[in-house]
């Protein structure tokens, strides 16, 4: 059940800068009040205690690894998905059309398993279309999030890719014809067998297949070779922001970096030339500024789904719960559901499937060694509670920033209304960090961005992954451990996670590009 109902997650991450809510609020950042501060809540003897160590260790140095991966295994590593041993496909089987829902991480993911698939099918691809939510209301299509040229020309020599339907198939009415495939047609992770014996037979007849709601429909295991080095090679060079991403992010990364005289390491391969241009329009370059950035998957989406309690009592249950009827009807049925018992709060906390609150991450940045200095961008602007939630991060944090402090109101006025493409300036800000926490390891954004760390970071940019089911095991203990014991406790489950591993059979390349398919090894 526990497995269910994980697996039955929220769709999209991506509504991190989305869903609005009269219990979700944007991120504010604000000073903290001086004086001493007297935190409540669960975890309000924690933070007292953290806050105290904080103070003290100002001028201690910070932990060697913190900043770190195990560098000699992580570099040993190095990228070559650009590489290919095949001829370009003529796509002489008919057109594939994709309308891939969620949001711009789903969306990606869609993308480079479209690819896939019209290699496999050898099939012509029409450059994917984004489906329009009611709810984000954003209108952004793939042009304008992504290159649309050179998307086509990157990938030339493996398939072929036009912007539209030839004439005389416009005019079908492909739903009438039997052309319209949706996700309920398809299982998740199908394997590549399915598609040659169900969709291709289709392809061949009415000459075109038009995927509707395109998600995580294709397998990671098994699939011959060269098409996981192409998902790869789709994922990291062929899509590539537009310039009008590029620039303002670009314009983000100097100022996280404090004017740097020298760009990110990832910087030429998220904003291309828009990095170096930055530097040059300043005169006043300085030392580079280290930067973490905190992905805070906290939005009431997510918590209400995950059917977790986190301290609001009778008053947090009731908006949970009228969030839940209206957003997740079959999740409230079940609920009523006879002989059938859901698994407790505290159970699902034990086994790792709450998220992490926002109080949760700052002990745990706090217990690693993370400087009360350390400037952190916070990725994630609708988090349920409000400001008032974040009052413990920012009160042990002062130098907590967002894109929107960042950024004028003028720069940020092109990406007004466009969602999606806010989410690609905090991808781009959270990829070129000099050090990336995730609060939920099975968040979207956090999967890809963790990706193309390790893909073009060479073993210099180090993840936090927490496992949640051992910190659950530590903060449950909030009452009565020490500090001294939290730390130590909390900086071992973590280190534990930076071990440099082989991507797992069946999971995600775009997650764990370590893979003879992605990456070649240099030892």
């Amino acid at each position: 059940m526990l497995l269910r109902l994980q697996d039955h997650r929220v769709g999209s991450d991506d509504r991190s800068s989305r869903n609005a809510s009269s219990v979700s609020a944007q991120v504010k950042v604000t000073k903290p009040s001086k004086g001493k501060k007297h935190y409540g809540g669960i975890y309000g003897r924690l933070l007292a205690l953290a806050a105290h160590a904080l103070a003290e260790g100002q001028n201690k140095r910070e932990p060697k690894d913190l900043w770190q991966e195990p560098v000699v295994p992580a570099s040993a590593w190095r990228p070559c998905a650009d590489q290919r041993d095949w001829e370009p496909n003529e796509g002489k089987n008919g057109y594939i059309m994709v309308t891939a829902n969620g949001g711009i991480n789903q969306q990606r993911v869609a993308v480079c398993n479209a690819v896939v698939l019209a290699r496999l099918l050898n099939a012509t691809l029409v450059v994917p279309k984004f489906m329009y939510s009611s709810v984000w209301k954003d209108v952004s299509q793939f042009g304008d999030i992504y290159q649309e040229e050179h998307f086509i020309k990157y990938l030339a020599p493996d398939i072929r890719i036009v912007k539209e339907l030839p004439e005389e198939l416009k005019s079908l009415d492909l739903e009438a014809i039997g052309s319209v495939v949706t996700h309920v047609y398809v299982r998740k992770e199908s394997k590549p067998s399915f598609y040659l014996k169900n969709i291709l037979p289709i392809l061949l007849q009415k000459r075109v297949v038009h995927f509707v709601g395109f998600g995580n429909r294709l397998a990671f295991d098994p699939i011959p070779f060269q098409l996981q080095r192409l998902r790869c090679r789709c994922n990291f060079h062929a899509l590539q922001f537009v310039p009008k991403i590029q620039e303002t992010a670009a314009l983000l990364l100097e100022r996280l970096h404090k004017h740097s005289a020298q760009p990110g390491l990832l910087d030429h391969y998220l904003v291309g030339p828009h990095a170096v241009a930055a530097m040059i329009a300043r005169s006043d370059r300085a030392k580079a500024s280290k930067y973490l950035a905190l992905h805070l998957r906290f939005e009431i989406d997510m918590v209400a789904h995950s059917l977790c309690e986190f301290g609001g009592g009778e008053q947090e249950g009731q908006e949970l719960e009228a969030y839940r009827q209206i957003h997740f009807p079959a999740l409230t049925e079940l609920k009523k559901t006879e002989n059938f018992r859901l698994p407790s709060p505290a159970m699902l906390r034990s086994e790792g499937l709450c998220p992490l609150t926002p109080e949760e991450a700052v002990l745990m940045l706090a217990a690693l060694g993370f400087n009360r200095k350390t400037q952190i961008y916070v990725a994630g602007a609708q988090i349920y509670g409000g400001t008032s939630r974040l009052a413990a991060l920012t009160s042990l944090y002062p130098n907590l920033v967002t894109k929107e402090n960042l950024l004028s109101s003028a720069e940020l006025e092109p990406f007004k209304n466009f969602s999606s493409q806010l989410a690609a300036l905090d991808f781009i800000a959270c990829t070129a960090a000099d050090a990336f926490a995730m609060t939920d390891s099975g968040s979207q954004l956090s999967s890809l961005v963790s990706g193309y760390r390790i893909y073009y970071g060479g073993g210099r940019m180090p993840t936090i992954r927490p496992n949640k089911r051992r910190l659950a095991d530590i903060f449950v203990k909030n009452n009565t451990i020490e500090w001294k014991v939290f730390e130590q406790r909390v900086r071992k489950a973590v280190r534990q996670t930076k071990h440099v591993q082989s991507r797992p059979k069946a999971r995600s390349v775009y997650r764990y590009p370590r893979c003879k398919e992605c990456m070649c090894r240099t030892d």
